[in-house]
Parts: C-alpha cells; structure tokens; sequence
C-alpha cells in the first residue's frame, strides 16, 4: 500500500502558507500602497551650511529667539511657561520640551523648523500665510546677525544638551516626539502624560477632566483626535509606520498631521515603543517560541521512528 502521508502534509503545509499569505503580506499590499523610504533624509529641507556656536546658540534660544516663551528646556532648569491644557487652548498642542530635540530631531529639520514652521512640518497645505493662517509657531526672522549662523548655534545648543543617541530609550523617543497628540492607553499614556495611581478616586476624574480638555483643544486644531497607539502595531506593518511618521502625506495625502522631523533611529525606538505596547509578552514569546520549534522537530522525530517501529510489519 503506497504511504500517501508525505503528499498530504505537502498539501496542508502548502494551503497553511497560501491562506497566510492572503491574509497577511497580500491583504497589507492591497489595503496599503506601497511607498518607498526616503531613510530620513528629508532631500527637500536645504542643507545647513554653517557650523553652530552652541554657547551663542543658548543666548539665542533663552533671549532673542524667544523659544523659551513657549517651550521647556528640563535639562537647562528652563520650567514651561503653562501647563500642558493651558498650552494646549492656547496653540492647539502642547509645545514640546527641547532638552532632548538635539538627538530626537534631524538637524536640517530643527532648522527649517525654526525658520518656517509649515514647511519643515509639511502643513503648508493647512497654514497658508497668504490666507493669514499662521502657524502656531512664530518663525524666526533673525536677531540682526546672519540668520542661517544663528539658527546654526541654536541647533548646535540643542544637540550639545541631548542625551547621546545611545541613551535615547523608545519610550523617550516616543513620548517626546509622539506622546503630545497620542495616547497610548494601555501603557497608562495621555496626551498630558503617564496616568498617577491616586488614592482617591475624585483625583483621577480630575486628571481625566483635565485629559479630556487637553484632548477637546487638540481636536480643534488638528480637525479629528488622533488615534490611540496602543494597538496600531499590529494592524499595520513595520515599513507603513516607517514611512508614515517621515512624511505623512506619502501615505494619506492632505492629513493635518505633520511631519515629525525624527532622526532615522529615532524613528526606530518610537516603532520598537510601539510594538512592545501593542505585544507587551513578545521578547518573552519568541523565546518561547524557539523552544517549542525545537521540541516539536524533537517530538516529529520520535513520532516518525515510532510509527515505523509499529507499522514495519505491515509496509
């Protein structure tokens, strides 16, 4: 009797992979189109030319360019002007603390940023000076010297007081370049900040009051809330994330998100973030996972010399 087993497996290994196929690498290219990464290089912010002062750029930050009116700088004792819901009714968002922008952002985005806000952000589309929609964010015209040297010693500033790139963790990573328009609720993450445990429970309606508002003033200024990140890892691939956090617009064309400036592995921490909240067991899995490939190959091995110890008489 001819064994016909081997030609099984082979057809349910075989429609295993076909049905994966149709529902992960397939249904992810049809539902989302394909863009090419431009690896962070953001080619259409021109270049900086000059090198920083970062002593000079600290005059310019803390005095002339006025940065410190709307932004904190923890790392230099600089406190935020308001709080986070007052920032937040005022500009629309929360603006960021810059102690760590040196090594979180591309330098040629913090500079185009600091002299037209719309354009290193790619909202143009949404602010249009020549309708009088201003960015929030007052551009730089200069302090009287040569403003491409000025902006060049305020990043020069920004970078000398970042932590190394090393030291950068994904959960800073995303917090501070993420973390001010999204929430992530199963890290305990508001757009405000990571949720306290209280004791009463009238003092966590009160955070939630205040979230509540933060998030009314960003709905305003953003035309919808952004979505919750907690989960969004695992509906859509690495390469999406990728591209979709260098430049938006590549994926979703008119979005009001803007683009967010971040260095390449920057961009790599905030995803690593974001798949250790959407699969908070998944370091722990694959290792489990090795050791159970490795015992199934064992147990199919004894499996196969013991069925042909049993049925040797019979084939």
């Amino acid at each position: 009797m001819k064994n016909k087993e081997p030609l099984i497996l082979v057809v349910v290994v075989a429609f295993t992979l076909l049905t994966y196929w149709l529902v992960e690498p397939y249904a992810h290219s049809v539902m989302h189109k394909h863009v090419e990464s431009e690896n962070f290089a953001y080619a259409d912010l021109p270049a900086l030319t000059k090198s920083g002062d970062a002593a000079n750029g600290k005059v310019l930050v803390t005095g002339a360019a006025a940065c410190i009116g709307c932004h904190s700088i923890t790392k230099d004792g600089i406190p935020a002007g308001m709080d986070a819901v007052t920032a937040a009714g005022s500009y629309g968002v929360n603006p960021p603390d810059l102690s760590n922008a040196g090594v979180i952002y591309d330098a040629k985005f913090l500079a185009d940023l600091i002299k037209n806000p719309a354009h290193a952000l790619n909202v143009a589309h949404k602010f249009d000076a020549a309708k009088g929609q201003m960015h929030p964010m007052i551009a730089f015209a200069g302090a009287g010297g040569d403003v491409d040297q000025e902006v060049a010693d305020m990043v020069a500033y920004l970078q000398s007081i970042a932590v190394k790139a090393g030291e950068l963790t994904p959960k800073m990573a995303f917090e501070e370049a993420c973390g001010r328009c999204h929430s992530m609720k199963y890290e305990n993450w508001t757009q405000i900040g990571t949720k306290p445990e209280y004791k009463f429970e009238k003092e966590s309606l009160a955070y939630d009051i205040k979230v509540l508002e933060y998030q009314e003033a960003l709905t305003k200024y953003m035309g919808k809330l952004p979505p919750d990140l907690s989960m969004y890892f695992r509906s859509r691939n690495e390469h999406f994330l990728s591209t979709f956090i260098e430049n938006p617009q590549s994926q979703l064309a008119g979005t009001a998100m803007p683009r967010v400036g971040v260095t390449a592995e920057a961009a790599h921490k905030v995803i690593e973030h974001m798949a250790d909240a959407g699969d908070t067991k998944r370091h722990e899995r694959e290792s489990v996972g090795k050791n159970v490939m490795i015992f199934i190959i064992i147990f199919a091995i004894f499996a196969l010399l013991w069925k042909k110890q049993v049925w040797r008489d019979l084939h």
